[in-house]
Formats: structure tokens, C-alpha cells, sequence
């Protein structure tokens, strides 16, 4: 028997892999960008650079858990196996992408520390939330 099939499925689910995860994490980044920039634009938020208090960056940290969680969802949505295990991925891309945002801002005047380390603590858990939600909508389907 040729191993022709097998060869070709595991590219596919490499690529439907690297897609899951790059999508939720556009999901993620656009909803932020588009929800920042309205809020800046309303006034909810001080110009950048300038100092932020507390009140703005508890919205800031609520809605940005949200859609962490709609993100993971569509990862494990799309996901071509293992919808719980690509949401935790995606997680983990997440606290290494809050961590270098967190170093890249900590000395600089964009309010308190405990902003940056919330949406790094924050990531797995949201992460297995969107994955959790998605497996109980699939299960009540079948």
C-alpha cells in the first residue's frame, strides 16, 4: 500500500492547524484595535503616553478577556483536532506576546504594572474558556 495519503493529510493539518491559531489570535488583535480606537476616539481613554488611571484599564482588561475568549472559540472552532489542546496554544502565544508588551511598556508612563500582568494572567484561562465553550456547543449538536 502506498503512503501517499498519509503524507499529504499531515501538511493539511499542519496548515488548518497554523490557520486556527492565527486566527483567533487576528480575531483577538482586531476587536482589540477596533474597540481601543473607539474608546480613544469617545474619550473613554486619555491620548497615549498619557497616564491612565484604573477605572480605564479595568474596561480595557474586561473586554480584552472577552475576546480572548471569542478568539479561542474560533481556534478551537477551526481546529482540525484537539480544539482544547489549539486553544491553549494560542494561550501560550499569548502570554509570550503580553509578556514582550509588558516589557516593552513598564518603565514608560501607561499607567500601573498590574494592567500588563493581568492580560498575561489572563491568558490560559480565557483561552480555556473560548476551547470549553466551543466543546459544549459541539457536544449539544451531536
Amino acid at each position: 500500500m502506498s503512503s501517499a495519503p498519509a503524507t499529504t493529510a499531515q501538511p493539511r493539518r499542519l496548515g488548518q492547524s497554523v490557520w486556527a491559531l492565527f486566527a483567533g489570535l487576528l480575531i483577538v488583535v482586531i476587536l482589540s484595535v477596533v474597540t481601543d480606537a473607539l474608546f480613544y476616539r469617545l474619550g473613554v481613554f486619555p491620548p497615549i503616553g498619557e497616564y491612565t488611571a484604573d477605572k480605564p484599564l479595568v474596561l480595557a482588561t474586561v473586554y480584552r478577556a472577552i475576546f480572548g475568549v471569542i478568539g479561542s472559540y474560533a481556534t478551537a472552532r477551526l481546529a482540525p483536532h484537539s480544539p482544547m489542546g489549539h486553544s491553549l496554544i494560542g494561550g501560550c502565544i499569548g502570554i509570550v506576546l503580553g509578556t514582550f508588551g509588558a516589557m516593552a511598556t513598564w518603565n514608560r508612563n501607561f499607567g500601573p504594572h498590574w494592567y500588563p500582568v493581568a492580560l498575561i494572567v489572563l491568558a490560559l484561562p480565557q483561552s480555556w474558556l473560548g476551547a470549553r465553550l466551543y466543546l459544549r456547543s459541539a457536544s449539544s449538536k451531536s
